[in-house]
């Protein structure tokens, strides 16, 4: 009987992203308090910049964008927001980075998690993504199952379930 695998992965859908950017872009400009402020909103390939006239504005801001892209379905243990700077005029600035794949230390955890859970599966890691395979359709629900209680800093899709 033929192993069955499938593949833990953190992707995020870039075509979601941008229509969720252009939603929050729409409500930035047209949005009173935030046109007010010269609040602003910019896609950088896979990175988003948020510009405001002071920190509470760009809060707001960025709670508008969160909420347009947690309805496109982007999660939002995706978003890694980096500081607060100083920008020209008096103005605030920040970037917001999306993580695409699973960083080495979590995987490490999944492939450990998965090993204590005493399932018989057998876990690799592979690049940024890890193969989980058994013998049985069975073990391997239960590795979802233990997977799926874990609260880890990204968010787990599991795909090529064969």
């Amino acid at each position: 009987m033929p192993d069955h695998s499938f593949d833990v992965v953190s992707e995020i859908d870039f075509q979601e992203v941008r229509n969720a950017f252009g939603q929050a872009e729409r409500e930035i400009a047209n949005r009173y308090d935030l046109k007010r402020v010269g609040a602003s909103v910019a896609l950088e390939g896979e990175e988003l910049r948020l510009e405001a006239a002071d920190e509470f504005s760009l809060g707001q801001a960025r709670d508008v964008v969160e909420s347009k892209l947690v309805k496109r379905g982007v999660h939002l243990k995706s978003l890694r927001p980096g500081k607060v700077e100083p920008a020209s005029g008096g103005r605030v600035r920040q970037r917001i980075a999306f993580q695409q794949g699973i960083p080495t230390e979590t995987a490490k955890r999944i492939v450990a998690e998965i090993k204590k859970s005493k399932t018989r599966v057998q876990v690799a890691i592979q690049g940024d993504s890890v193969r989980v395979s058994g013998k049985s359709k069975d073990d391997l629900q239960a590795a979802i199952a233990t997977l799926r209680s874990l609260e880890l800093d990204v968010p787990l899709s599991f795909t090529n379930y064969r």
